[in-house]
């Protein structure tokens, strides 16, 4: 028989006291042709706490679940999320020169994982991930993180480019790992306030996120490989930036 999922809650009164309650929740199922006052309540405290809504078929609800879902699931989060523009006055009031990481369509839980993992080691001071395509503070990320997750905040926010805007603002520099780049890792400074942005694998930073950086970049390669994987990459740029920052 299958066990049933500790982190799902379902139905429609559980579902809105978990958000009303401000218990950290990932995301929100809700079953495809809901209408009604419920549907305008779920809605209206998704959009207050920050949720991430999505309209599913019915199968795949049942899916999900064995019991009476009554059309909606929510998927709990491992801790809450944080707001980066709570996060950076409070690393600099604790005299700490940031190092974050932006995340841009990361969505494989063992990739988020693994740059936790390496982020934590390397003394990064947060992640930062958009409400859309992204993997969350799911179980499996954080056992993939070896709970590094639950050790690091992670940000969570609805638009990537005003995130970057807000940091450059705050003097943090935005800069972002790119294949087509000119400029190579070893040729910039890693030790000022910085916030280094990774793409998904194949498909990279999107656009609007690659202008809004203040430089892109590239990690040197020997090989004929296209590139690194991204938890790959994301743990030699940290470990880079841990290095300059010890010597400097």
């Amino acid at each position: 028989m299958k066990k049933e999922r500790e982190d799902l809650v379902y139905g429609r009164h559980p579902v809105l006291e978990a958000l009303a309650s401000g218990r950290p929740v990932d995301k929100v199922f809700l079953q495809q042709g809901t209408r009604g006052e419920f549907e305008k309540e779920l809605r209206n405290l998704c959009k207050d706490m920050d949720v991430p809504f999505t309209i599913i078929p019915q199968a795949k609800l049942q899916r999900m679940v064995r019991g009476n879902h009554q059309g909606v699931i929510a998927q709990l989060a491992a801790a809450a999320y944080q707001k980066t523009e709570d996060l950076l006055p409070l690393l600099y009031e604790q005299g700490e020169i940031p190092l974050l990481l932006l995340l841009d369509g990361v969505t494989d839980v063992r990739n988020l994982g693994a740059i936790a993992r390496s982020a934590e080691v390397c003394g990064a001071h947060g992640i930062i991930i958009p409400q859309k395509n992204s993997a969350g503070l799911t179980p499996d990320a954080v056992k993939s993180s070896a709970g590094a997750l639950l050790r690091l905040p992670v940000c969570r926010e609805k638009s990537l480019v005003n995130t970057i805007e807000l940091l450059q603002m705050s003097g943090v520099k935005v800069i972002a790992s790119d294949l087509q780049a000119e400029k190579f890792l070893h040729e910039l400074e890693l030790t000022e306030p910085l916030c280094i942005v990774m793409g998904a694998e194949g498909d990279g930073i999107s656009q609007g996120v690659a202008r809004a950086a203040d430089v892109t970049f590239k990690i040197p390669q020997a090989g004929t490989l296209n590139s690194f994987n991204v938890s790959v990459a994301a743990g030699i740029l940290l470990f880079e930036a841990m290095k300059a920052r010890m010597s400097g």
